[in-house]
């Protein structure tokens, strides 16, 4: 192809762009012109639109209101259903269905809060104050209701109950009342021997107790604190009164504790102690759990309420040991003030836990207090039983010479006291810081001292020098036997044991010295002994003399002595074998000497009217407290 020609072709390409481009441009010239019309009619259209969208708006705005509106009223028509419901049980009362009159209660409190939170619903006031009446009414017929549930099932405790949850090392035994005390030191070796368990005492059946909670709680609620304690201290305390009635607990002043024979005190000391262990471990514990149960997270209630209702029961029982504590001292009153001081301890631990609130501090105190004043008493009625054994002045008098009474009743005191020693020393240690063991020692040493010091007093009672050092022979061995067969041979000591053991055997020395020594006197030859071979050296008139004199002289000697009394076995035997080693020997040598220069002569049984057999056969009789009759010849 040419260059003209393609020149020509490019020429006509070019021609058919431009027209094209041309045409292009048209077409977005007049789309543009179509688009600026739609913008224009699209304007107008929605301003002519606007008045519908506003009404439409106010339209669905009105429906929601409508819709709030309906919601609101069936929630106060709900309302207003279940204060109808709630009426109709609280109207029916609490007694046939307790949980469901619960239920209505709160539904009730529910409705008055709903109420004035909404004061602008109509009528809402006059909702409001039907709804506090009968809210108000339910709560009272709440109170009937605790009421009776809290009385029917608070009935007095019998003691056989109480006795049934006691330990069998502590039950009453089928002794009549007042000899329960005579088995003191068993008691004391019994209770390290037999586990002590108690048995939980149910006051108030348990499936109670919740409903009582519950009901409490209500009236809690309610406002009604007040109305809530003054019922449950009056039914409670008058139930816990008479059951320590039923057991036996009396008040008694301490007038009425100073009227009383002993016997009958000492008798009710030891059913005080009992009553004690009872009121605390079973009674007060008992009621402390039911009490903490009911009043279950209300502090200010339960406290409160467990002090009132056992305030004056334990004032009851308080009172009595204040009484006996400030009563007038004596010895016997010691051991029934150690039990009691030993009680007081033993339940120490429990009184502070059960009375450890500040509503009960006064009961607290009041048992540290008279824990405090039955150990000062225990301890000025020992000082005061050392010096009455010291200066005991009682005349009488034991006429043969035995044990005398002060010395078994100071002997047996101080093996009872050995039974406290535990006590005696925790006692000591109220007053001071010392070695207790060495206080008991110190107090034992020195009332043995005073015992012995009475009895050489009234040792010089006797006119005859012998039964003198036969009384202090007897009392001594009785004392040092006692001591060695007892618990005070720990605390005394072998050196105070084998002191006094030779001491009792000099004054066998002296009664056989002061006793035989004439007597023998007629059996011997003056510048010699009576186994001389010296026959001359008497003659038979003084021979006979002597048999006569030693004749008389035994006889009131046998006479005497065997009305005389050496109550220990082995001693009275070593007495009198001491005696015969004495006297049989020089008899006999006597008699073997110079009794041919009687038996020659006229009624030589007139002179020598002893055998020695016979003389040992009358020993025999000696200080066995018989009356004296003719001896055999």
């Amino acid at each position: 192809m040419g260059v003209p020609q393609a020149m020509a072709a490019v020429e006509a390409r070019a021609s058919s762009i431009r027209d094209a481009l041309h045409k292009s441009q048209t077409i977005t010239d007049s789309m543009v012109a179509i688009l600026g019309s739609f913008d224009h009619r699209l304007s107008a259209l929605e301003t002519a639109m606007r008045p519908t969208q506003i009404r439409t708006h106010s339209i669905r705005r009105a429906h929601e209101n409508i819709d709030k509106t309906l919601k609101a009223a069936e929630v106060i028509l709900g309302q207003f259903d279940l204060t109808r419901k709630a009426e109709a049980k609280i109207l029916r009362g609490p007694h046939e269905d307790l949980e469901s009159y619960l239920e209505a209660i709160d539904q009730l409190r529910s409705i008055i809060q709903f109420f004035s939170k909404n004061k602008t619903v109509k009528s809402s006031d006059g909702v409001l104050n039907h709804a506090n009446a009968l809210l108000s009414k339910a709560i009272s017929k709440l109170e009937d209701e605790f009421r009776q549930l809290l009385t029917n099932y608070s009935k007095p405790v019998e003691p056989d109950r109480l006795f049934d949850c006691l330990p069998d090392s502590l039950r009453p035994s089928s002794d009549p009342p007042g000899q329960k005390n005579d088995g003191k030191s068993s008691e004391h070796q019994n209770k390290s021997l037999q586990p002590v368990i108690y048995a939980p005492l149910t006051l108030i059946p348990p499936r109670v107790l919740p409903l009582l909670h519950d009901l409490a709680q209500q009236m809690i609620l309610a406002g009604h604190q007040q109305q809530l304690f003054r019922i449950y201290r009056d039914t409670r305390a008058a139930v816990m009164e008479q059951s320590l009635r039923k057991l036996g607990v009396e008040r008694l002043s301490k007038d009425d504790v100073q009227k009383m024979q002993w016997e009958v005190l000492e008798a009710k000391i030891g059913n005080w102690i009992h009553y004690m262990r009872i009121a605390v471990k079973l009674l007060f514990a008992g009621e402390k759990k039911i009490c903490d149960q009911i009043f279950e997270g209300e502090d200010s209630l339960r406290n409160p309420c467990f002090a009132e209702v056992t305030a004056n029961s334990m004032a009851v029982l308080l009172s009595f040991g204040e009484a006996i504590a400030r009563s007038k001292r004596s010895p016997e009153k010691l051991f029934v003030l150690l039990d009691m001081y030993e009680i007081m301890r033993e339940l120490q631990s429990e009184i502070e836990l059960l009375f450890g609130s500040k509503a009960c501090m006064e009961m607290r105190e009041s048992a540290v207090s008279l824990t405090k004043r039955l150990a000062q008493t225990a301890q000025e009625t020992f000082g005061d039983f050392e010096e009455a054994v010291e200066k005991d002045a009682t005349k009488t008098t034991v006429l043969d010479g035995t044990v005398h009474p002060l010395t078994s009743y100071v002997i047996n005191y101080v093996k009872f006291l050995f039974d406290y020693q535990s006590t005696l020393k925790q006692l000591f240690q109220e007053f001071d810081d010392g070695d207790s063991e060495s206080q008991l020692t110190a107090v034992t040493t020195r009332i043995m001292q005073a015992l012995q010091n009475n009895l050489d007093g009234k040792s010089k009672q006797y006119k005859d020098p012998a039964l003198t050092q036969l009384f202090l022979m007897n009392n001594i061995h009785y004392i040092v036997r006692s001591v060695r067969r007892s618990e005070a041979k720990d605390l005394l000591g072998d050196d105070w044991v084998q002191i006094h053991r030779r001491i009792v055997q000099q004054h066998a020395n002296q009664y056989k010295r002061v006793s035989w020594a004439k007597i023998l006197q007629c059996l011997t030859v003056q510048g010699g002994n009576s186994s001389g071979s010296d026959s001359s050296s008497l003659s038979r008139a003084m021979v006979k003399d002597r048999f006569k004199t030693f004749n008389v002289q035994f006889e009131e000697l046998h006479q005497r002595q065997s009305q005389w009394t050496v109550p220990d076995s082995e001693l009275r035997e070593s007495l009198r074998l001491a005696v015969a080693e004495v006297l049989l020997p020089a008899y006999r040598s006597f008699v073997n000497r110079f009794g041919p220069m009687i038996e020659n002569g006229k009624n030589p049984q007139k002179y020598i009217r002893f055998r020695p057999e016979t003389i040992e056969s009358m020993l025999n009789e000696f200080f066995e407290s018989k009356t004296w009759t003719e001896p055999k010849r």
